[in-house]
């Protein structure tokens, strides 16, 4: 393969770019006090708020999974007109500030909300303020990851395979069931980590709909929000963490996220 040539401009400026982003996480990691890390992570505190962060991403990421490969199998397949219409109001949680995305959950299950009110009356239970807020803040931000990969990866399904399951009859679910899940199971696999990484990281939304009760809905991002405010180094600490946590991430799915977006 020849090698590929690069001006000075694209790559004076693609420095700049590359320090502006790894700079900050390299400038934690110096901040991070390494001797006294484990003693720190291990608090009482952060345990409760990691271990919550943990299994509460996770089931959001499963919920992600359950109801967003439908969604992502609609909108490969289904109507123009309306999954032209469809997909920018699904997509719309990622660019969403996260407190309007809080709000927005509010204003839906709040006790006063517009189905909340009728939860409330009936059961005398609201959803703001629970474990149960928590899930739903992750599955609302992490959901529209999922479905965008999961689409991409469904419009790249081996044409040949889909006509010949078309020519022998096979109805729409035995279609998405036996032949599309199986095909897109990398892809799904990855929209489902991003979900989960999304959900495992957010704050803002979480804090407006969930609050930070220790033990009940204070997570990760917010321990490291309230920690902050008494304990730096702390709060270092456990920031170092999820900057771990994306690196991994990302860097597991670089090949995948490169076959789900390429034509």
């Amino acid at each position: 393969m020849a090698r590929r040539k690069l001006d000075s401009v694209n790559i004076t400026l693609a420095t700049v770019a590359t320090l502006l982003l790894v700079l900050p996480l390299l400038a934690l990691f110096t901040k991070v006090p390494w001797a006294t890390i484990l003693s720190r992570l291990t608090e009482r505190n952060s345990i409760s708020a990691i271990r919550l962060s943990l299994w509460s991403s996770l089931l959001a990421a499963l919920i992600c999974v359950v109801l967003g490969v439908p969604l992502a199998w609609v909108l490969a397949r289904g109507n123009s007109r309306l999954t032209n219409i469809l997909r920018p109001l699904v997509l719309a949680p990622m660019v969403l500030p996260p407190t309007v995305a809080g709000m927005s959950l509010l204003a839906l299950l709040g006790r006063e909300g517009l189905l909340g009110r009728y939860i409330y009356q009936a059961t005398g239970w609201s959803m703001p303020f629970t474990t149960s807020a928590v899930v739903l803040t992750g599955v609302f931000v992490g959901m529209p990851f999922l479905a965008l990969v999961a689409e991409s990866t469904f419009r790249h399904l081996p044409r040949d395979q889909v006509d010949a399951a078309q020519i022998d009859r096979a109805t729409p679910f035995k279609l998405f069931w036996r032949i599309a899940i199986p095909q897109a199971r990398n892809g799904i696999a990855t929209g489902a980590v991003l979900a989960w990484a999304r959900a495992l990281g957010e704050f803002g939304a979480t804090m407006m709909f969930a609050g930070s009760l220790p033990g009940l809905t204070q997570t990760w991002p917010m321990q490291v929000y309230f920690a902050a405010d008494q304990d730096m180094g702390t709060a270092y600490a456990l920031s170092a963490g999820m900057a771990l946590v994306a690196f991994l991430v990302v860097y597991s799915l670089r090949k995948q996220l490169r076959q789900a977006f390429s034509s």
